[in-house]
C-alpha cells in the first residue's frame, strides 16, 4: 500500500514539473502595447531597437533578447499578455508596417519559415 501512495505521488509531481515551461519574465507586462502600436514615434525606437538599428530602453533589450525564439516557438514562454501583445504588434506591423516587417522577418526568419504562419493568420487583423 505505502508503494502504491509513494508511486502515485511520484507520478503527480513528475506531471506537475512536466507541466511548468519557464516563461519569460513578466515585469513589462502591464506595458500599454495598444497605446505603443498607435503611435508610429513610440513604435519605431522598439522596431528599430529590436532590428539593432537604434537605441534600446530595458523592455526594448528583454525583448530583442528573445523575440527569434518566441517567433519560433509561437510565444510558448509567453504570459498571457504577452502572447496578446506579440499577435497585436505583428498584426500591426504585417498590415501598417510591412517595410518593418520585411526587415524583422529577414533578420530573425532568413527562410521565411515562421512569418508566412503569421501573415496568414494575421493578414488585415488589428
Amino acid at each position: 500500500m505505502k508503494f502504491l501512495l509513494l508511486a502515485f505521488l511520484l507520478v503527480c509531481a513528475g506531471v506537475s514539473l512536466a507541466r511548468r515551461v519557464p516563461r519569460y519574465t513578466d515585469i513589462y507586462d502591464s506595458i500599454d502595447i495598444k497605446t505603443i502600436v498607435a503611435n508610429r514615434r513610440l513604435l519605431l525606437p522598439y522596431v528599430l531597437c529590436v532590428l539593432g538599428e537604434g537605441k534600446c530602453t530595458a523592455p526594448g533589450r528583454e525583448l530583442r533578447s528573445h523575440i527569434k525564439e518566441a517567433l519560433e516557438t509561437r510565444c510558448a514562454k509567453c504570459t498571457e499578455a504577452q502572447q496578446r501583445g506579440s499577435r497585436l504588434v505583428i498584426a500591426h506591423l504585417i498590415n501598417h508596417e510591412p517595410e518593418y516587417w520585411a526587415k524583422l522577418t529577414a533578420k530573425y526568419d532568413p527562410a521565411g519559415k515562421f512569418a508566412k504562419m503569421y501573415e496568414r493568420e494575421l493578414k488585415e487583423q488589428v
